[in-house]
């Protein structure tokens, strides 16, 4: 199917909606969901929700203001308590799964209280390449849509139109949330995450492209994209990468040689 087509078939699925809270990260797909929604039932039937927590970094949600303004939607900033949830906390496999459940039923409950009974979010079609416990407790939900799977609409798609709309996150490197770069099987703590944004918001001017700072405990395992490598592994600069590092809880600093990969937590689990 063409590009072209998906994009009417999304379209009209926003129009069977009529009116709906749009999940919004910020990040390219959220931000082309929320770009939809509007085209195709005007700002006034569209409510931007950001839910946020110690998963989300003061930089996301800036970011998540910033673009709902531009986009002139209404949007607001909602806490989500899954840091009460043991489920969530004691980060096994399943944890995508607790957190998606736990944020889309207070998202839902918000939007019910507004007289909207639907709540949309951005997984696309390729997000069924990866492991994504997240997407049972959608599945769990069935007032949650997601119109740009509906659509069968490709990253590479969305990031094209994003490009074609002026959107300013059409480029913007793929991003998940803080918990992600724990080791699993390690409590999530807002200490624990604290460490891995300060230590990516540090790292971030020196590198291009994607970066993780996985959390295993005592140690830090940054990816960086293959070019991005020998850059850190300068002896001045990583001295000072390992000071910064140290200063913020680590014992031990690696610089994993095989690059940034998507998922890279999961690949034992597959």
């Amino acid at each position: 199917m063409q590009t072209k087509n998906k994009l009417e078939a999304l379209q009209k699925t926003f129009q069977t909606l009529e009116k709906c809270v749009v999940a919004f990260s910020g990040g390219v797909d959220s931000t082309f969901l929320l770009a939809a929604a509007v085209r195709a039932l005007g700002s006034k039937n569209v409510i931007a929700a950001t839910a946020t927590s110690s998963t989300f970094t003061h930089d996301e949600k800036l970011e998540t203001l910033q673009l709902a303004t531009s986009l002139n939607v209404e949007h607001a900033l909602l806490e989500t308590d899954e840091f009460d949830d043991p489920a969530f906390t004691a980060n096994n496999p399943l944890r995508c799964y607790h957190c998606k459940k736990i944020r889309f039923q207070s998202l839902l409950i918000w939007a019910n209280a507004r007289g909207i009974p639907w709540l949309v979010e951005g997984s696309n079609i390729d997000d069924s390449n990866d492991y994504r416990p997240g997407q049972k407790a959608i599945a769990e939900l069935p007032a949650v849509r997601s119109p740009l799977k509906e659509a069968k609409l490709t990253k590479t798609e969305i990031r094209e139109t994003s490009n074609h709309w002026n959107l300013s996150t059409a480029k913007k490197p793929s991003n998940a949330c803080l918990a992600t770069r724990l080791q699993y099987g390690l409590q999530i703590t807002p200490e624990r995450l604290k460490q891995i944004e300060k230590a990516e918001k540090f790292l971030r001017p020196i590198v291009n492209g994607q970066l993780r700072v996985r959390h295993h405990g005592t140690l830090a395992r940054i990816e960086v994209a293959p070019d991005c490598i020998a850059k850190l592994a300068e002896p001045q600069t990583a001295a000072t990468i390992a000071t910064k590092l140290t200063a913020l809880g680590f014992d031990h600093i690696a610089l994993d040689l095989t690059g940034y990969k998507m998922g890279s937590m999961n690949q034992r689990l597959q």
